[in-house]
């Protein structure tokens, strides 16, 4: 991925990291092993993290401590009820610009 897909990623990756953690509550890693499984392998774990703690700042997740089998407990992110709004408001606007981005594609390809 270019560094402009990465800058592209990064002005989703809220709304990704939120819909993974309203599915299932996660940790940081679990998450960003989906997002690989995914096809995003140029995700570092440092930027997932990054963003569970700002994420969290805002209210959007609860923080649950799960004893760990190989050392100090792990955090597990579960989505808060203004976070499904957050995600809710992203899916909003997501099929509002994918919409009209497919329409800007269409009509600028026609010629072609």
């Amino acid at each position: 991925m270019g560094k402009q897909d990465t800058e592209m990623l990064k002005g989703v990756l809220e709304g990704m990291v939120l819909a993974v953690v309203a599915s299932t509550p996660s940790h940081g890693a679990d998450i960003t092993a989906w997002l690989r499984d995914q096809g995003f392998s140029d995700i570092a774990e440092g930027t997932v993290y990054a963003l569970l703690v700002r994420v969290e700042q805002r209210g959007l997740v609860d923080v649950e401590k799960v004893p760990s089998e190989k050392g100090p407990p792990r955090k597990v992110y579960s989505i808060t009820d203004l976070g499904r709004d957050r995600l809710t408001e992203f899916w909003r606007t997501w099929s509002f610009l994918a919409e009209r981005l497919e329409q800007l594609r269409t009509q600028t390809t026609q010629g072609n």
